[in-house]
């Protein structure tokens, strides 16, 4: 859903562009209960289609956020507030500002939400569209077989790798997709792609349309991933991972 467009919110705070350089000051801003957050500020801060904000106040961030713009929807993403400087409205104000921002050619607006920020953005218009299950585990046993289906990346699948994320995602991101191409994995089935795997996207991102094809894929991630994270109507991954602990 696209929530409404409000006037920005007054503040007595700056808001302004996060930069690389300001890295090493937010550490402290790690939820403890997520990935290491240091990765995807880095990459927000590289790439041109990503706009990653920060609130300063008395020439410390006491939050951050980022907008990440794909053809016509955009996604807000790492909005944090500092732990000392939380209660204050700056969620609400973090979130707005990254709407505002937002073209108007940009038909949706997503987000993934905790239980902490869940109440910010159902304030702001936001409609839940699905769950996602957060899962954590040993990894997979080596001697798990890998399938013979999965082949390196050939630049021959490139055009199926975006068209089976858009199917998916209902997206259009090979701004996002193509600089980690190189990596892939790609499962084959009779010369044709039915699933793609890109370790070095995020903590390794799969993108399969069939489950043979998806599980197989997730059967390499394991391999060295012990986090999942996927939608809750994707029970043949959920039982997948619960037989494997």
């Amino acid at each position: 859903m696209t929530p409404p467009r409000r006037e920005p919110l007054t503040i007595a705070m700056d808001i302004q562009t996060l930069h690389h350089t300001d890295l090493p000051y937010i550490k402290s801003f790690q939820p403890p209960e997520w990935g290491d957050i240091s990765p995807s500020l880095a990459y927000y801060t590289q790439n041109d289609f990503c706009h990653p904000i920060k609130i300063v106040e008395d020439d410390i961030i006491i939050g951050i956020g980022c907008t990440i713009l794909h053809d016509d929807t955009a996604w807000l993403a790492h909005i944090i507030v500092h732990p000392d400087h939380r209660n204050r409205g700056i969620g609400t104000v973090i979130t707005q500002t990254l709407i505002d921002r937002v073209p108007i050619n940009c038909e949706t607006i997503y987000l993934i939400a905790t239980e902490l920020g869940e109440p910010v953005y159902t304030k702001l218009g936001f409609e839940t569209e699905t769950e996602y299950a957060f899962l954590k585990g040993g990894s997979l046993d080596d001697d798990l077989p890998i399938s013979p289906n999965i082949k390196l990346y050939s630049e021959t699948y490139k055009t199926s790798i975006l068209d089976i994320d858009q199917q998916i995602s209902g997206e259009g991101r090979m701004s996002i997709l193509e600089k980690h191409l190189t990596n892939a994995r790609l499962y084959i089935s009779n010369y044709k792609l039915e699933g793609f795997y890109l370790p070095t996207l995020n903590e390794g991102f799969i993108a399969a349309n069939n489950p043979e094809a998806g599980i197989e894929l997730m059967k390499l991630r394991l391999k060295a991933q012990q986090i999942s994270v996927l939608p809750i109507e994707n029970i043949y991954a959920l039982l997948f991972l619960d037989k494997h602990n």
